[in-house]
């Protein structure tokens, strides 16, 4: 997003990028129980390492669930364990770009704390060097831009996996970047009732006092209006519903058939495309888009793995 002077050049950003370990008694419980479900197992196992004696299978028994709960528990404690403790998202709302960030944040089960950026006067991020949005403050480190923040998350929730680099992956994650979110300003700024339609929605989540939120709305919609013709022209858009439709059959095309890009389970790009057409969902550009294109299947399978947000309210 760029810098901006005054409320026109603010929507013009807007558009744009538009505990603990686990107790004895716990692991204790949980490898009783494994072990009385499975008593009718143990002759497989008893077979298994061949023994005869009943007593000493039952023992053997014990011993093979006990330690598989143990370590189950292990496991989960140690993933818990590389979930960031203290996150804080310095957003707009109505930005693709932090709703992609959220999105990432909402589907690994992170809870987060937002700051809402007055996009007039920047206040809530003086503190830092960096002036765009989405800054990411992850137990005290500053992370900024949407994709490296992904990335280093990622990577901190996964030390054993590599980022995807060169592959489908990584490609529609910056088709994403490259070219949905450019589809996105000339369709939610169509017409002058879509801008109003829009900006409502933008002042009335964003940090806005009563007379910025009046004149946000009506001076940023009529700006954002022809703005918008503006951005068709750069990005060489002729239809902006014809272009917004084709992103998303483009989209669906990719899938192959799959539930996701992922396979049984959203991967990386899922989680871009979800996030930057979250906030559009359910204004008038959203509606049409599932009326009109095959993404509403797939984008309600993604509403319901990434589930509600996993905001902390203050």
């Amino acid at each position: 997003m760029r810098r901006f002077n005054g409320i026109a050049s603010l929507t013009r950003t807007i558009a744009a990028s538009v505990a603990g370990c686990t107790g004895q008694h716990q692991v204790f419980q949980a490898a009783m129980i494994s072990t009385h479900a499975s008593l009718n197992s143990n002759r497989r196992i008893a077979d298994h390492f061949g023994i005869s004696n009943a007593s000493v299978a039952r023992g053997v028994a014990g011993t093979v669930f006990f330690s598989a709960a143990a370590s189950s528990l292990r496991q989960e404690a140690y993933a818990e364990n590389l979930l960031p403790k203290d996150v804080v998202l310095y957003q707009y709302e109505a930005c693709p770009f932090c709703n992609k960030v959220k999105a990432f944040l909402d589907y690994n089960n992170i809870p987060y704390k937002v700051v809402e950026v007055n996009p007039m006067n920047k206040k809530e991020i003086k503190w830092s060097d960096y002036k765009k949005v989405p800054i990411l403050k992850v137990d005290g480190e500053q992370m900024v831009d949407s994709s490296d923040i992904i990335d280093k998350l990622f990577q901190r929730i996964n030390p054993d996996k590599s980022i995807p680099n060169g592959d489908e992956e990584s490609k529609w994650r910056g088709w994403v970047d490259n070219h949905l979110v450019h589809v996105l300003s000339p369709n939610i700024y169509r017409s002058p009732s879509e801008a109003l339609e829009s900006f409502d929605y933008i002042t009335t989540h964003g940090n806005f006092s009563f007379t910025e939120r009046l004149f946000a709305k009506y001076a940023g919609a009529a700006a954002m209006y022809f703005v918008s013709k503006k951005l068709k022209k750069r990005h060489n858009i002729t239809d902006e519903r014809a272009a917004l439709y084709d992103a998303a059959e483009t989209w669906v095309d990719a899938l192959k058939g799959r539930e996701y890009l992922g396979g049984a389970k959203p991967n990386l790009a899922d989680l871009a495309v979800f996030g930057v057409l979250r906030p559009i969902r359910y204004l008038k550009s959203g509606k049409d888009m599932v009326e009109h294109t095959r993404i509403g299947e797939w984008y309600g399978r993604m509403e319901n793995e990434v589930g509600a947000p996993r905001v902390i309210k203050a």
